[in-house]
């Protein structure tokens, strides 16, 4: 049995997509479930320097919302799963406020040790109010 989904996959996404096997965003019930972006340089290398990678995975993340027709004035959630949370936080705050405007979004951010791709050091995934 074949599920159909209505999918958002970005050009520049399209191989992550049919390597990985996950769609990049998923639209359903009025919302865009963004899956977690990183930040990927040109070249898909990963910096060690926040102030670099940070502002790249919200860039991928405005690629993935422009696709559906939306900015980031649409995100009404926001997940942020961070490598060294304690270290990072207050240059990720400040990456952040470049990107969400107000009136804010509901938003948890969350230490781990790890994520899949080694140097990664955020993981940015949102929700999204689809436009009437």
């Amino acid at each position: 049995m074949t599920s159909r989904r209505d999918i958002v996959v970005p050009a520049s996404m399209q191989k992550t997509y049919e390597t990985l096997h996950f769609a990049p965003a998923v639209k359903s019930s009025g919302f865009l479930f963004c899956s977690g972006v990183i930040g990927f340089g040109p070249g898909r290398e990963l910096s060690p320097d926040p102030e670099i990678q940070f502002p790249l995975a919200f860039q991928s993340l405005g690629t993935v919302l422009a696709e559906a027709g939306l900015t980031f004035d649409d995100v009404i959630e926001l997940t942020s799963y961070h490598v060294g949370l304690q270290a990072t936080l207050l240059t990720f705050l400040k990456v952040k406020d470049r990107f969400i405007p107000e009136p804010y979004p509901a938003w948890t951010a969350i230490g781990i040790t790890e994520l899949a791709r080694p140097g990664a050091l955020v993981e940015i995934k949102a929700i999204a109010k689809l436009r009437a």
